[in-house]
């Protein structure tokens, strides 16, 4: 009687595992799924060691990609969103690395101008959609309205509400036109921000990163987390979703949102064929006398 109640129990375990396991399209929570990245106990060589590697199989993937999209003639946008010291620059650098620029480009445009002030508001970001068989990633976007400019007052109520009723047409027509929308925000605690703040006061590579806006803004967190809450709300469309990327840990967001990119694209390899280099044959070089060095300016070889 014993062994059958132990089989029974067995088998009900293996039943509950199988099902847990069988998803159905479901994302299982992050916390469920062990990282060496953010394991404490593991070295940090190794933790390196796995993101590196990770990374170059990522990079692999994006470039097929990349020559899906010119082979299909696909337009798709990315736009990236979030807090000051996010992690936002630090994903789109990781996803353009191995891309051929010619077909990929990165927007960040800055404060408009007076002329711009006055024009429709999505005006200046329409004329940085792709074309066909090109990929182009916003670094900040036109949700600038619903979230900087909403919370320092940079535009008006009237503003702020008619881009929350007329963003999601626009996406509609974008979409409607064959154009892929991506959005994704990243989410960083203060905590951390604070200490990327910190980092980036202390060192003279990063100090451009800040500015008075982002001081003031350290002061407005709530405001901020409220803006970004209604503008999610507002915003979440079937046609353009928003995905939330958790950032405290950099590396992990890295892989976390290209991998979650390149599930959401249906991209097969198209990738040209490992060409095999000839022998390259003698050359004729009669006639031909190199100019003497002294002609010619060169960099000194300090290193």
């Amino acid at each position: 009687m014993g062994k059958q109640k132990k089989a029974k129990a067995k088998k009900q375990r293996a039943g509950k595992t199988k099902a847990a396991g069988s998803t159905q399209g479901v994302a299982v929570p992050e916390t469920l799924k062990p990282s060496l990245l953010s394991d404490p106990k593991v070295k940090k060589k190794k933790r390196n060691k796995f993101y590196d590697g990770e990374l170059r199989r990522l990079h692999i993937e994006l470039v097929k990609l990349q020559e899906w999209v010119k082979h299909e003639g696909r337009k798709v946008v990315m736009l990236f969103e979030g807090r000051d010291a996010a992690g936002k620059g630090g994903v789109i650098k990781r996803i353009v690395e191995p891309l051929n620029p010619r077909s990929c480009r990165v927007v960040a445009l800055g404060t408009p101008t007076e002329r711009q002030k006055t024009e429709w508001y999505f005006q200046r970001y329409t004329a940085m959609l792709p074309a066909a068989g090109e990929l182009v990633l916003f670094d900040r976007s036109w949700y600038n309205r619903a979230g900087v400019e909403r919370v320092m007052g940079f535009c008006t109520d009237g503003e702020y509400w008619e881009f929350l009723r007329s963003c999601p047409e626009f996406e509609r027509m974008l979409v409607r036109s064959g154009i892929t929308i991506v959005k994704y925000w990243f989410s960083v605690s203060d905590e951390e921000q604070e200490r990327r703040f910190k980092s980036r006061v202390e060192d003279p590579t990063k100090r451009w990163k800040l500015s008075p806006m982002d001081m003031e803004a350290r002061n407005k967190w709530q405001d901020y987390s409220r803006a970004k809450d209604d503008m999610l709300i507002h915003t979440d469309i079937e046609q353009a979703r928003w995905y939330v990327v958790n950032s405290d840990n950099k590396k992990r967001a890295h892989l976390n949102c290209i991998t979650h990119l390149l599930g959401l694209l249906p991209y097969k390899d198209v990738t040209p064929k490992k060409m095999k280099l000839p022998e390259r044959k003698p050359e004729k070089r009669e006639g031909y006398a190199r100019p003497p060095l002294e002609t010619q300016n060169f960099v000194p070889e300090i290193f």
